[in-house]
């Protein structure tokens, strides 16, 4: 383990990415076999997590520098299961999203990694402030290139929330008159706004949303407000003879509601729905994508939804109901990804 280590970290100092990403993968190999240390008994499962999460950020590396985003971004949702509390495992998660230009997943885990990187390290105010600033580029290169929603933020201290929701939704009216055919604020959580680094730091701020289209726009809003998310077209079982108007609902309707709800979660560290909710949101994703037969996409989803629990209890606090869900459907992705079948906390989600 340790010569393939070295090799690879040599590698890596030469520019060979490809034999260094080789090295790594075997690495990772031995690491799964349980060597994390000279002697195997006396590896602890943390060590084992540590280490195995450094080589999955090594292979993240590797694989940006080859350019193969793709499979980059699988390897830094695997770095961030085994080590969820490491703000960089998140950065470079943020850098494998910009390169598949999704601009608001890479936003997400931009603010993730700051709010890590300030509750571990405090004092660097100078990173910190980076951070920041990428996870703004970030959103603003999102809403550059939406072209089927706008959005307005609105600075909110402690006043009466229904009225403050009525002035944002009117204010957005008048701000954004090619985007009324559905205005809702998003009433569950707070967002943050990433501006400038020397910004109110914690200023809190509501978030409107219109669209261009009203049936969008109402599905959008009925999927944030639902305590448990359904996905829109997945209200009755799909069968093979469905495939097509599934593949056709998800190219007309299912991406501009993910790319509303990714936006969503680009400013919001904490979901008033539950600290599960993002990852259901996921797991519903992987669902509709099994069913158009896409099982490489399933599969990254079901890593990312993984990666989304793992990180929760670092963010928030956990209650013991929601710690208990949280775990089950840690278990549930673990036995997706393996092929396995069987009743699950999900499947009773799903029939609720």
């Amino acid at each position: 383990l340790q010569a393939a280590l070295r090799e690879g970290s040599a590698r890596c100092r030469q520019r060979d990415f490809a034999a260094a990403a080789a090295k790594f993968s075997t690495a990772l190999e031995l690491c799964s076999k349980g060597f994390a240390t000279e002697d195997p008994l006396k590896s602890s499962p943390d060590d084992i997590s540590k280490l195995s999460s450094w080589i999955e950020s090594m292979l993240v590396i590797c694989y940006l520098k080859l350019g193969q985003p793709g499979l980059a971004l699988h390897h830094s949702h695997r770095s961030i299961i085994q080590n969820p509390s490491h703000f960089c495992n998140h950065l470079r998660q943020a850098a494998c999203f910009r390169c598949l230009h999704r601009y608001s997943e890479a936003a997400r885990s931009a603010m993730v990694a700051q709010c890590l990187y300030v509750l571990a390290e405090g004092a660097g105010l100078q990173t910190s402030d980076l951070l920041q600033l990428y996870w703004q580029a970030m959103t603003q290169e999102a809403l550059s290139k939406e072209v089927s929603f706008s959005v307005l933020y609105t600075p909110f201290e402690k006043e009466d929330k229904a009225d403050k929701i009525r002035e944002a939704n009117k204010a957005f009216a008048e701000k954004h008159p090619d985007y009324v055919q559905h205005i809702f604020t998003d009433p569950h959580g707070i967002h943050l706004l990433p501006e400038k680094a020397e910004s109110h730091p914690g200023q809190q701020y509501l978030l409107t949303l219109g669209f261009r289209n009203k049936e969008i726009g109402k599905t959008v809003e009925k999927f944030v407000t639902r305590k448990l998310p359904v996905f829109p077209g997945q209200k009755i079982t799909f069968s093979p003879s469905m495939e097509e108007e599934a593949e056709t609902f998800w190219q007309n309707t299912g991406k501009r509601i993910m790319a509303a709800m990714a936006f969503i979660g680009s400013t919001k560290i904490k979901d008033e729905r539950g600290p599960c909710a993002r990852a259901i949101e996921q797991f519903h994703h992987a669902s509709l994508l099994s069913h158009l037969q896409r099982g490489e996409e399933q599969a990254q989803v079901m890593t990312q939804a993984m990666a989304e629990l793992a990180t929760v209890p670092y963010l928030q606090k956990v209650s013991q109901e929601d710690d208990k869900l949280l775990q089950s459907l840690m278990v549930d992705a673990v036995d997706i990804l393996a092929g396995r079948t069987g009743e699950r906390a999900w499947t009773k989600i799903q029939k609720v």
